[in-house]
Formats: C-alpha cells, sequence, structure tokens
C-alpha cells in the first residue's frame, strides 16, 4: 500500500535529517512510515502510491477554500512569468498591507516577512524595543516558531518528541521567557509582581493549535488585555493558524479583544511560505526604516506569495459566508465523531471552535498542556493508523489541531464519521 512512500523516505534518509524537513512529518509520534504526496485538489490528497485521502490538515491551515483553488493557481502562474522575485517595491505589497488593515481594523501597519516563525520573532523584538523590557511571557503548550526564545516548554513537534529542553537555546535567552500555563490567570498575575517592570510581551495562541484545539476558558484572554494594559506591557496574539480561518478578522473578531501586535501566516499566503506582523502605529513605528528595531528580509514581500495570499484574503473579505459554511460542516463532524465516541464507550473529549477541532482520548477536559499531555496519546497512534488505512489524512500528532477545508462536502464528512466508527472499534478497549 505504501510501497513507494517507504523506498523514498529510505532514499529522503540519506539525503534529509530524519528524511523530513519539517519534525511532525517523520511520523515518529505515532510510528510507521510518513507517506509522500504527489498532489492534492480540492478536499484530497494523493500519495505517491495512488492512495487518495480525505484531508484534515490542509497544509496545516492555509487551504482554507481546499487544494489547489483554480483562482490561486491561476494568479500565481500570471505573475510567475513577471519574476519570482525582485529586492525591490511591488504594488502588490501595498495592497496586500491595504487588505488585511480593511479585514483588521486594530492594525494600522502591517511588515510583510516569509514565515510566522519570522513574524512571531520580529514581534517579540519590536516589543522589547518599544518597552525597552527582555522578558517575555509564553504559555506552555503553544508554539510560535522555532527561533530561541520560543522553544521554552512549546508544544507542536517539540511535545510530539518530548523534547523538555532544547539544545542550542542559551540559558541566556531561555532566563528571559517566562511561561505559565494556559487558561491560568492568576499564574500569569503572579510572573508579572515577580518580576516587575521587567515583562515586554506576553504572547498568545488566542484558540491553541498546538496541543490540540484548546479554547480559551471564560475571561482569560481579557484578563490578560487588562494586565497588560496596567503594567505596560505589549499585548501579542499569534494568528498564524487563526488569523483568516476563525473570522475574516481572525480570532480577535471572533473573541471580541484587540491585541497591541498581531502575527499571521497560513491562510495570508494562499499555501505560499509567507508571514506578517502588524499593529498599532506607535508600536509598528519603531521598525527599521521608521525606528530603530532592525528588522530585513531578502524574500519579504515575494510577488509570488502577494499574489497567491491577496487573491485568498481577497475572496474571504468578499465572501464572508465562507466561515459558516466551514464553521457548520466542522460541527457536522464533531457531533458525528461524539455519537461514535459515545458509543465506543471509552474517555474521549472534542475540542471545537470554527474550523479548528481535536480529538483526546480522555478522562478529563483537555484546557491546557498538561492536561493534553495527560490524555491518552498511544491509544491516538492506533486511531491514526486506522483512518490512515481507511483513506482520512488527520494531523500525526495528538498535539497538532485538525483543519477543515470548504471543499469537504457531506459525503466526505460522513465517511470520516464511519472511518471514526470502525477505527475506534479495531482499537478496542
Amino acid at each position: 500500500m505504501y510501497t513507494r512512500s517507504k523506498e523514498l523516505f529510505e532514499r529522503a534518509q540519506k539525503s534529509i535529517p530524519g528524511g523530513v524537513n519539517s519534525p511532525v512529518r517523520a511520523f515518529r509520534s505515532v510510528g510507521g512510515t510518513p507517506v509522500f504526496m504527489k498532489s492534492a485538489k480540492g478536499a484530497y490528497l494523493y500519495d505517491v502510491d495512488g492512495n487518495r485521502y480525505i484531508d484534515y490538515i490542509a497544509s496545516w491551515g492555509p487551504m482554507i477554500l481546499g487544494h489547489a483553488w483554480d483562482p490561486v493557481v491561476k494568479a500565481i502562474q500570471e505573475y510567475a512569468g513577471y519574476s519570482t522575485s525582485f529586492g525591490a517595491p511591488t504594488e502588490l505589497e501595498i495592497g496586500m498591507a491595504e487588505l488585511i488593515k480593511s479585514m483588521v481594523p486594530n492594525v494600522d501597519l502591517v511588515r510583510m516577512v516569509s514565515s510566522g516563525t519570522e513574524a512571531c520573532m520580529s514581534a517579540i523584538r519590536l516589543a522589547r524595543g518599544y518597552t525597552g523590557r527582555n522578558k517575555i511571557i509564553k504559555f506552555e503548550g503553544h508554539y510560535h516558531g522555532h527561533a530561541d526564545p520560543f522553544l521554552v516548554k512549546a508544544g507542536s513537534g517539540v511535545a510530539t518528541f518530548n523534547i523538555q529542553t532544547v539544545p542550542g537555546v542559551t540559558p541566556g535567552v531561555a532566563q528571559d521567557t517566562l511561561t505559565a500555563a494556559y487558561n491560568d490567570p492568576e499564574g500569569v498575575r503572579q510572573l508579572v509582581a515577580t518580576h516587575p517592570g521587567q515583562i515586554a510581551a506576553i504572547i498568545v495562541e488566542p484558540v491553541a493549535g498546538n496541543m490540540g484545539c484548546i479554547l480559551p476558558s471564560a475571561g482569560f484572554l481579557e484578563g490578560l488585555r487588562s494586565l497588560c494594559d496596567r503594567e505596560g506591557i505589549v499585548f501579542i496574539f499569534d494568528e498564524v493558524m487563526t488569523g483568516f480561518r476563525l473570522a475574516p478578522g481572525g480570532a480577535q473578531e471572533r473573541l471580541g479583544i484587540r491585541a497591541d501586535l498581531v502575527t499571521y501566516g497560513k491562510v495570508i499566503g494562499g499555501g505560499m511560505p509567507v508571514g506578517a506582523f502588524g499593529g498599532r502605529k506607535e508600536i509598528m513605528e519603531h521598525i527599521a526604516p521608521l525606528g530603530s528595531v532592525y528588522q530585513a528580509g531578502t524574500l519579504s514581500g515575494n510577488p509570488i506569495a502577494m499574489i497567491a495570499g491577496f487573491t485568498m484574503l481577497n475572496e474571504l473579505k468578499n465572501n464572508p459566508s465562507v466561515y459558516k459554511e466551514l464553521e457548520a460542516k466542522t460541527i457536522y463532524l464533531r457531533d458525528g465523531l461524539d455519537k461514535v465516541f459515545r458509543a465506543w464507550g471509552q474517555p474521549y473529549r472534542i475540542n471545537q471552535l470554527g474550523s479548528m477541532i481535536s480529538v483526546h482520548f480522555s478522562d478529563h477536559p483537555v484546557v491546557d498542556f498538561t492536561s493534553a499531555s495527560g490524555a491518552n496519546n498511544q491509544r491516538f497512534k492506533g486511531f491514526f493508523h486506522s483512518m490512515l488505512k481507511r483513506g482520512v489524512y488527520l494531523p500525526p500528532s495528538a498535539f497538532e489541531s485538525w483543519f477543515l477545508n470548504n471543499a469537504l462536502s457531506t459525503t466526505d464528512l460522513d465517511a470520516t464519521i464511519a472511518a471514526a466508527g470502525e477505527s475506534l472499534r479495531e482499537v478496542g478497549e
């Protein structure tokens, strides 16, 4: 079934560390051989062995309208003929920034970069430069990319591989990153009180997606907003996953909370490598060339990434019904999964908001990294492979959110629910 994938994985390991270019792709958490993909269209992935899968990764979020969405493909093809990179300003960058501003009211200025990691790294540097402070607060299990300050108690691949201390991150860097439990406002207040006048920023995934999909508890984000206002701390929303996915204005719009700085990736590039950070003018004006906080990038504002992202965002702005359709599909999936899991009779939790969802084999609510880690993630391994065998491609880690795309049909969702029932019976008790 996976003959060609096995051959390619053996070949890849001779030239690429671990045979993959991003760790979670190695299937270490779930075991077995990574599936090598050849093509994708709409809601489906096709591997090198000719197998088709209903996709619940959507390239980890950006394929919100489905793979190879025709308008984006055509726009990329057209603009590639002009050049794949200029290293000079283009009108496309202006249009992209204006479009983002029109969708997110509290963003005054936007700087384009090439990845979500770069966006988060730059936002932290900016917050430090703006406040003159060094320390930041992040949350256990939240992943903001692989820049040094973020690899302290991070989620996603770091959690998948159970890496507690990352070699190469110096003690000096690590000591400036303070961590708190998600959904624990008192823990954050204690950190701020213990380090008075030293906290430059609090960075948070407003809806966590790197330890499964975990929602903020009532009042948690509002409390952080008030704390930051009171203490002069820059409040940063990492919306690399949630931006333009949960609503046209992202989690800020969906949850009714405004951050000082926001980072973007995924959907903003329509599948191309891209990121951005933006926010209040008084803070963003500290970025060079207006200010002395330096940030630069040869491929920032790359024309191919800009036209792909602009085409995608423009559709989402002009057709906001996409969000209602996506949420309705996700709720349909959630309710169907809930029914087959209840019939199975073993402990489970399903977390969902908008088009993000995750299943946890747990007998307790999953509200933070500790509770996510306490789930039966060994059982997820069996469930993953049973679903894969039935043509359903889930994230190969219990610490990742699933992402739905709007190309999914009711038939696809019904097939997924049926596959889940069969897989649970196969996994057993």
